[in-house]
């Protein structure tokens, strides 16, 4: 806005939408008690100038293009050397000068865009000369703030001594909240101006660029909010070609907007000094009186050496808190790596200590979400909603992390559960999948207390300043708690040791897997020689003893008769073995030849197949409604054949057998079950069902190998899917088989 906005913008008619975005910085003019010269760096010649009194106007002949040492008749000629020497950072108090017909100044210098600012502030009747006059006052707030306990006393201690060294009537210590809204958390008054302890100020108070100049520059002084700016001549730079940049100027003109603000307030003077923490703005002093007070420039520098000391306190204060909760957390933390790292699936270990879990982030509720598993403890949304609160969270968070105090504000659905959840810190453990750790915190109902109505009034067409700090009550619902800085990092931490664990995992699964491979290979060959082997000798083994049977049949009694049958029969089943044994091997050998199968038609062939094994039995088939597969027909052929020759020799003892095949969608599986009314078998020794050699039987009830299911197990597991049964005494068996819809390839 132009110096001629500063005079004439009409009260009522302040569009603060276009003071948020004005360059605060570059006002175009300063504040009428001194004096400010923009100079070339170089020759110290004068650029710009702003006087405030006709007096000085008078003393000076025209004083742009001349230098520092032609100015009123040398009075400045002693300021050339320490010019000069100005830092490219900071400000640099230069003494107090005596200007002839004009009194003492206090001059100070700082560079800025390639040139030097030149302020001189006239000094005050009475003022102390030095900082050193100050220093009894601020050696004993010293000796106090040592022994502040924490972060709320050492602002009333700060609040107190600065109103006492000033002299003005009200000193608020003004905290940032997240969304830099501000509460005074502070505060040292007389009965002049009302208290605003406790209350909250909206961030739209103190815009954006404002909240930047503060950082920028720690202290600024308003000595009177009905003054008039003293514009610059010229305007304009001549080197920038637009107003000098006044962001380190002490004399630096403020916003129409905030004059008008400090009038609706009742204040008629101001000082703020900004109190940092790592360089980011933490809160203010903020400092009233009720009618127009300059403060003494010492003064002022006194309250920016005390602001700095409080920032520097503050900092030390709430890192060490931060440092102490991190070893809390991360004593949580390594307890909770080593539950995970014992197990062997790590959500078993985070389940098993619900309450490390919640204290990790102090958190009402949880949720891991992992690979189709979702466990809650705690206070938690049901099941479905922690679901959809995953599928939103997977689809439009691009951050590892996220966490906010008011869910619904991001997702509208948690409404429904806003006193189990209105807060969310989630992180991602899955780079691909949808794998979350959520922990909730509950709502938390407010009641606010704002300093007036943070709504911004608005006066016909134009938006103008609040005119009411009346304490104005607000209750506040679904919002939780919000987060510190403590949680998020202990539950990044917490990530990153799951990941870890899961990497892990995942590579002693890959070396296992390959040393499991290997190990199968040699088997397999082994297998398959053995058995290959072994074939020849046991058909010797039959063909002779047939023949001893044959040529010595009258020299053989009956007992010696019997012994050489059970030879040639045991001979026959050990020959039936190895030719089991041999195709068992073969399985793992042989090349998947997948084809589109209809598994309706490959079902009625396998029974026609087995007519043999069912004549004279009466057996009722039933056939559901089957898909068809992407499978190798020959291997599918023998899995149906193994099972349907598993039912009828199981239901041999069953007046009326029953067996069916049926089929049914899982996810994105086939899951095919084919059940008899047979003898059955008792669960407990259902994981030896489809071992190799194993029967749940004996050889004289029903005859086999034991290799028929096990050879059904490879199979299936070779086409990506799994095998399982159940059974009961007596009441028959249903064994289990999945396909995969998709068309993968297996080893």
């Amino acid at each position: 806005m132009t110096p001629n906005a500063h005079r004439h913008a009409p009260e009522g008619e302040l569009d603060l939408d276009a003071c948020a975005r004005e360059p605060i910085q570059i006002p175009g003019g300063i504040q009428p008690y001194g004096m400010l010269f923009v100079l070339d760096s170089e020759r110290l010649t004068v650029l710009q100038r702003a006087i405030a009194r006709p007096a000085m106007l008078e003393a000076f002949a025209e004083p742009l293009g001349q230098s520092i040492d032609q100015l009123l008749g040398g009075a400045l000629g002693h300021l050339a050397d320490p010019l000069n020497r100005l830092q490219d950072q900071g400000t640099s108090y230069l003494g107090q000068v005596h200007v002839p017909g004009l009194g003492d100044h206090h001059a100070v210098a700082h560079r800025a865009e390639g040139m030097i600012q030149l302020e001189l502030e006239e000094a005050i009747s009475g003022e102390p000369g030095s900082l050193e006059d100050l220093y009894p006052l601020i050696r004993a707030f010293m000796g106090e703030l040592e022994r502040a306990s924490d972060t709320a006393e050492l602002c009333e201690l700060v609040a107190l001594e600065i109103r006492r060294i000033t002299g003005l009537d009200r000193v608020l210590v003004y905290r940032f909240d997240e969304a830099w809204n501000g509460t005074v958390i502070a505060e040292s008054r007389n009965d002049v101006l009302p208290s605003y302890l406790d209350l909250r100020f909206p961030a739209s108070d103190i815009p954006a660029q404002a909240r930047e100049l503060y950082r920028l520059s720690r202290l600024r002084l308003i000595a009177d909010c009905n003054y008039t700016p003293v514009p610059f001549e010229p305007v304009s730079n001549p080197r920038t070609g637009r107003p000098a940049d006044l962001s380190f100027a002490a004399l630096r003109s403020v916003s129409p907007v905030h004059l008008q603000y400090m009038r609706n307030m009742g204040t008629g003077a101001s000082m703020s000094i900004s109190i940092l923490r790592e360089g980011r703005l933490w809160g203010l002093i903020s400092c009233h009186n009720q009618t127009a007070k300059r403060v003494p420039y010492h003064v002022r520098t006194a309250c920016d050496f005390l602001g700095q000391i409080v920032s520097l306190q503050i900092s030390a204060k709430e890192r060490a808190s931060e440092v102490e909760q991190r070893v809390a957390r991360r004593a949580i933390q390594s307890t909770l790596l080593t539950l995970m790292a014992n197990e062997d699936d790590f959500l078993n270990g985070l389940e098993r200590a619900p309450e490390l879990l919640l204290s990790l982030t102090q958190a009402g509720g949880v949720a891991i979400v992992h690979e189709g598993r979702c466990i809650l403890l705690g206070d938690t949304p049901d099941l479905a909603q922690v679901q959809g609160l995953v599928r939103w969270l997977h689809e439009s968070s691009q951050t590892d992390e996220f966490h906010t105090e008011c869910l619904i504000d991001h997702w509208p659905a948690a409404a429904d559960y806003a006193t189990r959840a209105s807060g969310l810190l989630a992180v991602s453990i899955s780079q691909v999948h949808a794998s979350y750790v959520l922990w909730f915190r509950p709502e938390v109902i407010q009641t606010v207390r704002w300093g007036g109505d943070p709504r911004k009034p608005v006066d016909g067409e134009k938006l103008t300043p609040r005119r009411s700090f009346e304490a104005w009550k607000e209750t506040v619902h679904m919002r939780a708690i919000a987060w510190g800085r403590a949680d998020v990092e202990a539950a990044l931490e917490l990530r990153t040791g799951i990941v870890d664990i899961v990497l892990r995992r995942a590579e002693e699964l890959a070396e296992l897997n390959e040393q499991l491979v290997r190990s199968n290979k040699e088997l397999e060959a082994f297998s398959y020689s053995v058995s290959h082997d072994l074939r020849a000798p046991f058909r010797h083994i039959v063909g002779y003893s047939e023949l001893l049977l044959q040529s010595a049949d009258d020299k053989l009694d009956d007992k010696e008769r019997r012994f050489v049958a059970t030879i040639v029969e045991s001979a026959k089943s050990a020959g039936s073995l190895v030719d089991s044994l041999l195709n068992f091997s073969q399985m793992g050998r042989s090349t998947l030849g997948k084809a589109r199968i209809d598994m309706t038609r490959l079902a009625r062939e396998a029974i026609q197949q087995l007519e043999l094994d069912m004549q004279g039995r009466d057996i009722d088939w039933h056939i559901g409604q089957l898909p068809s597969v992407y499978a190798d027909p020959v291997m599918m052929r023998l899995v149906l054949q193994n099972l349907f020759s598993n039912a009828i020799k199981f239901t041999r003892g069953v007046e009326h057998a029953r067996i069916a095949i049926e089929c049914e969608t899982q996810m994105d599986s086939y899951v095919f079950r084919v059940a008899d009314n047979g003898c059955g078998f008792d669960m407990r020794y259902v994981n030896k069902l489809f071992g190799v050699f194993q029967r749940l039987h004996h050889v004289d009830e029903f005859e086999g190998t034991g290799i028929g299911l096990a050879n059904v197990r490879r199979i299936i597991e070779r086409h990506g899917g799994r095998t399982w049964a159940e059974g009961e005494p007596g009441k028959g068996a249903t064994l289990y088989f999945s396909l995969p819809m998709t068309q993968r390839q297996h080893p």
